[in-house]
């Protein structure tokens, strides 16, 4: 049996070829890789940051919820944003500035308002704007947020000389 002329010259070109398609599919599984690691770094750098803000939120609502006119001061809160009976960041409440004091016109008895009420009525009510600043850094993940809050709060008058300029 003869061979022909030229299948001693293809004796490596299979190897070549394969060995080239395997190093190009080496290298885009290395790249899809890569690539997944980077997005996954990104979402959990996401989730962090969420949390943070979550704990900032929550413990701004902790504020409002709270006679915070009474005595404004800064204070830190522990919030556990799983449940686990832990602390999971702690929030540094800036003091709460009164930021705008708008004085409230009262209807008295003696005016017509359409609406007869008993119930008396301070001859002078305030309506204050607030401004709340929660900061959170998380030393373990290394997020940090920072959330400025606005809340409306009536105040009488003496209510309001003592805590509104």
């Amino acid at each position: 049996m003869m061979l022909g002329p030229s299948r001693p010259a293809q004796r490596g070109a299979t190897l070549v070829v394969g060995l080239i398609m395997l190093l190009m599919l080496m290298l885009l599984v290395g790249g899809a890789f890569t690539m997944s690691g980077s997005s996954l770094k990104s979402v959990g750098n996401m989730q962090a940051r969420e949390q943070a803000l979550a704990a900032a939120n929550i413990a701004t609502e902790q504020v409002i919820g709270s006679p915070f006119t009474d005595d404004p001061t800064e204070e830190s809160i522990d919030v556990d944003i799983n449940n686990d009976g832990t602390a999971d960041y702690t929030v540094s409440i800036a003091e709460p500035i009164c930021v705008k004091a708008t004085e409230l016109s009262v209807v008295g008895e003696g005016q017509e308002s359409g609406v007869r009420s008993n119930v008396s009525t301070p001859s002078s009510q305030w309506s204050t704007v607030w401004e709340l600043v929660a900061t959170v850094d998380d030393p373990v993940t290394g997020a940090s947020a920072k959330v400025r809050s606005g809340v409306r709060v009536l105040l009488s008058q003496l209510e309001k000389q003592s805590v509104c300029p």
